[in-house]
């Protein structure tokens, strides 16, 4: 078992939920209970599933969750491509939101390659 609060990218995956919700909050109300919606759960799955994973006792159920944190990643990227490009919120905003979630897709690429690479050896 991981300790997930003592990992790097859970620590940022949380520091970025907290980051995006006042921002998309914003976005017209219309899309509260669509776009936004969706966005708020791929947000809040990317830490939690690096979570659950770190709970699992086996190396390769631990890499399925971290592998499903990515997926939620990139879901949460295409969804914020599509509010820039229906121009829902500032370019800038969302080029660095992106960014920064580009972030967290490399260390989760990076800490489920360490994982496979060698799993008995801690993440942390």
């Amino acid at each position: 078992m991981i300790n997930f609060r003592s990992l790097l990218v859970w620590k940022v995956s949380i520091a970025y939920a907290v980051k995006l919700y006042p921002i998309i909050i914003g976005i017209v109300e219309i899309e509260q209970y669509g776009l936004i919606s969706q966005m708020k759960r791929s947000s809040v799955s990317i830490c939690s599933n690096i979570a659950e994973g770190c709970s699992r006792k086996s190396t390769r159920e631990v890499s399925r969750f971290f592998d499903i944190a990515l997926g939620s990643s990139y879901e949460l990227e295409t969804q914020l491509i599509l509010v820039r490009e229906l121009e829902l919120l500032d370019k800038e905003v969302t080029s660095m939101l992106i960014s920064e979630l580009n972030y967290i897709q490399a260390m989760l690429n990076k800490y489920n390659r360490k994982l496979m690479e060698n799993p008995k050896k801690s993440l942390e």
